[in-house]
Order: C-alpha cells, then sequence, then structure tokens
C-alpha cells in the first residue's frame, strides 16, 4: 500500500475486454498447413513471467482455430485484469504461433468471460504449482 491508500495494481494499466494483438503474414497460397498440435506447442512456449507454467497449461487459452488459408484467431484471457503483462502476454502468444512453419495472420483477441480460475489449470500445472490434491 502507498501512503493514499493505494496498491501497486491502481496503477497498472487494465487490459479491456476485446484488446487485440496480431502478428504473422499470409500464407502463399499452396502452403501445407501447421496442424493443431504445433499450434499448442506455441502455446506451450509462452509463460506468464510470474508463474512457472506455460499459458495453454494454465488454461488461459480457451480456444484457437485455423481458417483455410493457415489463419488463427485465438481467445485467451490472463489470470487477473490488472496483470503486468496485460499489453504484452497476447502479443507474444501471436508472435509465437505466427513463427509455427504454415501459420498466416494471427489475431489473438482477450476476454473476461469465463473469468479465469484454478480450475482451469491442466493436472500438470496443478502439480507444478504445488495445487492438486
Amino acid at each position: 500500500m502507498f501512503d493514499d491508500g493505494k496498491s501497486l495494481s491502481d496503477f497498472l494499466p487494465k487490459a479491456e475486454e476485446g484488446f487485440k494483438a496480431t502478428a504473422g503474414k499470409p500464407l502463399t497460397e499452396g502452403t501445407a498447413l501447421a496442424g493443431k498440435s504445433d499450434i499448442i506447442d506455441a502455446f506451450q512456449s509462452v509463460h506468464d513471467p510470474e508463474i512457472p507454467v506455460n499459458i495453454y497449461d494454465l488454461g488461459l487459452i480457451y480456444g484457437h482455430e485455423m481458417n483455410e488459408k493457415g489463419d488463427v484467431n485465438v481467445s485467451m484471457t490472463l489470470t487477473a485484469p490488472n496483470c503486468p503483462v496485460a499489453g504484452e502476454l497476447p502479443m507474444q502468444v501471436a508472435e509465437a504461433v505466427a513463427a509455427v512453419e504454415g501459420v498466416g495472420e494471427v489475431t489473438v483477441i482477450l476476454t473476461w468471460s469465463p473469468p479465469w480460475n484454478q480450475n482451469m489449470m491442466s493436472e500438470d500445472a496443478q502439480l507444478a504449482l504445488g495445487l492438486f490434491m
């Protein structure tokens, strides 16, 4: 707490519903498209800097789909609206997915519905964080 009764979270930017991050470029016609497991591997390469677990196993990725052109749309959340990396993490996700061979343009959209909770984590994430009973 600061002298005026505010906490650090009062000064951090809040990520708005619908915030978008984009990366990548259109694929050349005829390019082989990436597989679902390749995209999941890209998600698993991104970590929240405050939690030693990747964002996929944390349950921050709510969904993703690839169209016939190789463009990928991702819906994700964060652990809290005032997360210190709220403006950075969606961009890291977009860049990681766009780096996968066979992926074109990537759009990551931030959502707060439903709100994230610990039950959304994989068993591996819960074990890593000592939460699995």
